[in-house]
């Protein structure tokens, strides 16, 4: 549920976000409140160290207990061993749950339409989500029967629906550029009808702003979830080690990277990545599978996790290279000193409702990052919405407790500004939230997996 939720104003009139998560680090900053990185990265990497420790003693303590609950049954640990080790091994391509088609079909990505027939000419403004593009299949939109964010803004009324999917980067699409990808995102909402609710989900999020701020006109309201707006806010390890490292070796690094992909970033060396930024959920993932491998509910959940989550897919070299320069590195986008194909990126141009959904926490994306785009943005105060789920990055976008208590809310207000006023008055809000909210299944004692 969510743990703070808050227009842009507050009772001083000041525009600011509420119930920002705490600090984790307890590095010194650097002058103008800046945390210095090399600090940061020791004492963030010691606190990790410190929880996979405790984790491994306490899946250590559960399995020895265990064991001598089995003792009659030698034979059974190694049944159990055996199971564990296939079921890690075991991995499939994640796929689409939702019926859809593809409108439009490009080398790096493909406009998939999600709206059902008999909604295709409802009064209702499109909406088009864009997943997350690192390293991973775009069906987290999308993630299963019962946790799906497409099937929840479709029930909170938003039924002209369509999302982006990126394909993986391959020898012929190593050269796709930003621009490339704000072309695809353009011709999409003109096939949609001209005009479009924007969902960004992390990288999707930014992408999503620069277009807003290239083609305000097209976008009718602007909803962003656990993307980095100001890259270098908050306590994040992404911004930390992307400052030293590029602070002191500048791009070669990375090119490196991208050289031995042959022109595109491995998704694979994505995933260690993110692993490496928080090994206790790896850890703690593969551990409590040991312990509940008997439990098929909780195999099914991991199952499915894993799947989404160790099949990987490769990024376009030159559009990676360009992200890390400009917005990991130099954040230009916060700073307005972005320009893409010679035209600066303005933030001031998007004066459309902005939504924003932040995760309490979230250490690929700290609030403040995202909660950043309020004070650049032309958008009204009162069309402004702060919202603090709990939840880490992932359960923004797949997380149940998220898709059911916070994404719900929001939806409800962008389909408030996306259909004709009668309209408004016909549909009630609370019946398009208990629909929303029927979209994804009741959570309730299943099992959980530690997710990043």
């Amino acid at each position: 549920m969510s743990t703070a939720t808050s227009h842009a104003s507050s009772p001083t009139g000041e525009r600011r976000p509420h119930a920002l998560p705490e600090t984790t680090s307890d590095a010194a900053p650097e002058k103008g409140g800046r945390i210095d990185p090399l600090r940061f990265l020791i004492s963030y990497n010691a606190h990790n160290v410190t929880k996979v420790v405790t984790e491994v003693g306490r899946a250590t303590g559960a399995y020895w207990i265990d064991a001598v609950q089995r003792i009659a049954k030698p034979g059974d640990a190694a049944r159990r061993s055996l199971l564990w080790l296939s079921t890690m091994a075991d991995r499939r391509e994640p796929q689409w749950h939702l019926k859809n088609e593809i409108a439009l079909a490009t080398p790096f990505a493909l406009l998939r339409n999600f709206t059902e027939a008999e909604h295709r000419d409802d009064a209702v403004v499109p909406t088009l989500v864009l997943p997350p593009q690192a390293g991973h299949s775009s069906t987290v939109v999308d993630y299963s029967p019962q946790q799906s964010q497409l099937a929840m803004i479709r029930a909170a009324g938003l039924t002209r629906l369509y999302a982006l999917d990126w394909r993986p980067a391959t020898t012929a699409t190593r050269k796709v550029t930003i621009t490339d990808y704000l072309e695809v995102i353009d011709r999409s909402i003109r096939r949609m009808g001209g005009r479009a609710n924007l969902v960004g989900d992390c990288q999707g999020g930014w992408l999503a702003t620069i277009y807003a701020a290239l083609h305000p006109e097209r976008v009718n309201t602007l909803t962003l979830a656990g993307a980095p707006i100001d890259f270098h806010a908050g306590d994040s390890v992404i911004a930390a080690s992307t400052k030293l490292m590029a602070g002191t070796m500048g791009m070669a690094p990375y090119k490196a990277l991208v050289a031995a992909g042959g022109g595109n970033m491995p998704g694979s060396a994505v995933l260690s990545n993110f692993i490496s930024i928080q090994p206790q959920s790896e850890i703690s993932r593969q551990l409590q599978l040991l312990e509940n491998i008997d439990d098929p509910t909780h195999v099914e959940r991991y199952r499915v996790f894993e799947d989404w989550f160790k099949y990987t897919q490769d990024i376009p070299g030159a559009f990676y290279l360009w992200l890390v320069e400009n917005l990991f590195w130099k954040n230009r986008l916060i700073d307005g000193t972005l320009t893409v194909d010679g035209r600066p990126v303005d933030m001031a141009a998007i004066d459309c409702p902005l939504l924003m959904l932040a995760g309490s926490t979230d250490h690929i994306t700290p609030a403040p990052q995202l909660f950043a785009a309020a004070d650049k943005v032309s958008t009204p105060a009162e069309d402004i919405t702060y919202r603090t789920a709990t939840a880490g990055h992932l359960g923004l976008f797949m997380g149940r407790d998220a898709l059911r208590h916070d994404w719900p809310v929001l939806m409800e207000t962008v389909y408030g500004h996306s259909v004709p006023e009668p309209a408004k008055r016909s549909g009630g809000k609370a019946s398009r939230r208990r629909s929303s909210v029927r979209a994804v299944a009741d959570p309730r004692n299943t099992p959980r997996v530690p997710a990043p």
